[in-house]
């Protein structure tokens, strides 16, 4: 191997090394262009590429399984808001479960596309009736916060307030899991990097957080309203 093949060896495993290190979210750091004289034409080349490839690819298993696995959540979430306008007499309620609806479904869409972008299993929704199913892709069970088969079926025999009630607090815990998952994709080593990735789970966080205190004050008017009668 000559001298200039040796020199550009090095400089290319030490953009990789940087890149690899790098600590931030969304973008990898890059180490300064080399001074033009230092190295050559090929050599800066062959570090602009280390550095993009390292900034193109900096998602984890972890990411993958998040993305995947959330599908299915959010597929249960669409479920029980589905089953809303039949059983309540709540605008309100209607209106939370609208937005619901239409929140989820598209961020289902952003997952099914960063899944497939990455030639990863991407699972599809199919509707029957007022069932919602997820085939495909990662299944692990329940996950945080989601109903069972048991609880789904109470929620879709209740009518009225007693349905409102039970719609509210399932969706309160269902919301509070997804908020569990995005914070266990953030503890888990490398995640999270991916600028979509980062952007989908933060908004999933402050977008479900939000929704809990909504929630949480539609029970308590439901509760206080209940009492009155």
């Amino acid at each position: 191997m000559t001298a200039g093949q040796l020199r550009g060896f090095a400089a290319v495993f030490a953009a990789v090394a940087l890149a690899a290190c790098a600590p931030s979210r969304g973008a990898v750091e890059t180490s300064p262009t080399p001074q033009a004289g230092t190295t050559s034409a090929s050599d800066r080349a062959a570090i602009e590429k280390a550095r993009a490839d390292s900034a193109r690819h900096p998602y984890t298993a972890a990411d993958i399984r998040f993305m995947s696995t959330m599908i299915g959540h959010h597929a249960q979430a669409i479920e029980m808001s589905r089953l809303v306008p039949a059983r309540t007499a709540d605008p309100s309620m209607k209106v939370l479960a609208g937005r619901i609806i239409n929140a989820q479904q598209d961020e289902i869409a952003i997952m099914q596309r960063w899944l497939g972008d990455r030639n990863q299993p991407v699972p599809e929704l199919h509707v029957e009736g007022e069932a919602v199913m997820v085939h495909g892709g990662a299944h692990e069970g329940l996950m945080p916060g989601m109903l069972t088969p048991a609880e789904m079926q109470e929620l879709a025999a209740a009518r009225g307030a007693e349905f409102d009630r039970l719609f509210l607090v399932g969706m309160i815990r269902h919301h509070r899991g997804a908020v569990t998952m995005v914070q266990d994709l953030f503890a888990s080593w490398g995640a999270g990097q991916d600028e979509t990735v980062f952007k989908f789970a933060s908004d999933v966080n402050v977008d479900q957080s939000t929704e809990i205190a909504r929630m949480e004050q539609m029970l308590t008017n439901l509760i206080l309203q209940r009492g009155s009668q």
